[in-house]
């Protein structure tokens, strides 16, 4: 694929004083971009982001404002509590109806982006067991596949507008300063961690430094377009994870969390996110010539933790 880029100019990123957003704002400024954010929490976000970046409110405040491209990472966390209706909700305003706002501002605008990259998750493919998933894997089934896959229906509006659309469903990032690690390590770092169930079900993960990575190479790349699955080309079992990050620790990971207990715990959403299984492969990426730089676990794990 060659590198056609769009040259340096505006990018609008939602999301972006987030674990993910935060990391990719300093790159994009690394790289030349003049950066905007949009967010609901100016003070909070000015404290986590460059003095570079632009902060605004509200799409009111980007009237008459031409963007080479849109970053969409907004979206309430799914992860750390019980899913009710209202959480439910929550999670689909924050994405779907947000994705449409943002269409119907750029298209009363009629100044739409060069480029949307649009965030979806690797949860679209349900609990797929050890079957391997490539981009072109069927939807799956249950509350979290229906999510994924409704936004990405929202985002889809952008792509008949002239505008290059790239839909980037993530994996499990992994990074020690947030993320599923940084809720995995207090229990690891005491000896106190372990499996998940049964420990069988397939975990899809990538370093968070090689997923700002991708997403640069997707605005930078004229002709990438379409749905890229964001997980290093390593998928492991839960039990092969936790074996890894408890060796990293110099710890045990003795202490498996029953499937029963999750269950109890955090109702549907164990069965979605903690156990479900899911054997991804980034076959497009890496179809395109984009090269990780840590496609193993234990690489991963050994910068995360400066070994």
């Amino acid at each position: 694929m060659k590198n056609d880029s769009l040259g340096k100019g505006r990018v609008l990123v939602t999301g972006g004083s987030g674990f993910i957003g935060g990391a990719l704002c300093l790159e994009l400024i690394d790289h030349g971009y003049e950066v905007w954010v949009l967010t609901r929490d100016v003070p909070r976000a000015s404290r986590h982001l460059n003095k570079q970046v632009h902060l605004v409110s509200g799409l009111s405040e980007l009237a008459g404002v031409a963007f080479v491209a849109l970053i969409n990472l907004a979206g309430e966390s799914l992860g750390g509590r019980r899913w009710k209706e209202q959480s439910k909700q929550l999670f689909r305003q924050s994405r779907i109806n947000f994705t449409n706002t943002l269409y119907r501002f750029f298209a009363d605008q009629q100044l739409f982006p060069a480029v949307v990259i649009n965030a979806s998750a690797i949860g679209i493919y349900g609990d797929a067991g050890s079957s391997i998933l490539n981009e072109s894997a069927a939807v799956g089934d249950g509350f979290a596949a229906q999510l994924c896959r409704d936004w990405e229906l929202a985002a889809r509006q952008f792509a008949s507008n002239f505008t290059r659309l790239c839909i980037v469903r993530i994996g499990v990032v992994l990074d020690s300063h947030g993320g599923a690690l940084k809720q995995m390590l207090p229990a690891f770092r005491c000896g106190l961690g372990g499996r998940m169930g049964a420990g069988e079900h397939y975990m899809s993960w990538i370093s968070r430094h090689d997923l700002i990575r991708l997403f640069i190479y997707l605005l930078e790349h004229g002709d990438a377009s379409g749905v890229y699955n964001a997980v290093a080309p390593e998928p492991v079992t839960n039990s092969e994870f936790t074996a890894r990050l408890a060796e990293q620790l110099n710890r045990p990971a003795l202490l498996p969390m029953p499937a029963m207990l999750l269950r109890l715990l955090f109702g549907e959403m164990a069965d979605a996110l903690l156990l479900a299984s899911q054997r991804v492969m980034p076959e497009r990426i890496l179809q395109s010539g984009f090269s990780f730089e840590y496609p193993r676990l234990q690489t991963a794990f050994e910068k995360i933790f400066g070994k």
